[in-house]
């Protein structure tokens, strides 16, 4: 049985839904992060860094979304969330890098310096410099959708899970996604039925919690 350590509203999200794409058998272990819980020296032991997700598998632990979604796409073939043509399956470790580096980083600043850092760490002023981050990026990523509708070609894939999922901070974040091809990416990534199961699970997860 596979074990996902997360919690609604991160990055646990993204190894969630790509389970839900293979259709996989797994638990879910809520962690309420903004209570602290990722800092308790029972998470710790499972993730030293105290982040979200963490995926218990038969071969031990997984943590970083990255790694995880690589692991599913090799684990869940069936799943076609890797493409196996060698030009497609290049532009989905690409786009999925992409993700991680240009799209996710900004965001994670902004957060960062909104409330999760302690508060004497913080500095205000380098969000314009994190939002600026975000739309050079953002506008790469819509150049890269006017070509193709999904990022590594005609497949969806782990890829699209990570660059929709930012996306939506994105939005939550209150910032602006410039033209009408990112909010209809987000919005067809996010109406797949996988995605939809994903949410449920996570929301089900924590209210589930007393």
């Amino acid at each position: 049985m596979l074990t996902v350590y997360g919690c609604p509203n991160t990055r646990s999200f993204r190894a969630v839904w790509a389970l839900e794409e293979a259709h996989a058998n797994y638990d879910y272990v809520f962690v309420n992060l903004f209570k602290g819980e990722g800092r308790q020296p029972g998470f710790l032991a499972i993730n030293p860094g105290g982040k979200v997700p963490a995926l218990q598998t038969e071969d031990g632990i997984l943590t970083e979304t990255g790694g995880i979604l690589l692991w599913a796409a090799e684990r869940f073939p069936d799943a076609g969330l890797m493409p196996t043509a060698p030009t497609a399956r290049a532009l989905a470790y690409r786009w999925l890098c992409f993700g991680l580096t240009e799209l996710d980083q900004p965001l994670w600043t902004i957060a960062k310096h909104r409330f999760a850092l302690p508060e004497k760490r913080r500095l205000p002023a380098i969000e314009d410099t994190a939002r600026w981050e975000f739309d050079k990026a953002a506008a790469l990523l819509a150049q890269r959708l006017a070509q193709s509708p999904w990022l590594a070609g005609e497949q969806f894939s782990i890829a699209d899970i990570v660059a929709s999922h930012c996306l939506a901070w994105a939005q939550s974040a209150k910032l602006s996604l410039e033209g009408p091809l990112l909010p209809a990416y987000l919005e067809r990534c996010f109406s797949r039925p996988a995605a939809q199961r994903a949410q449920a699970r996570e929301a089900a997860a924590k209210e589930a919690r007393p």
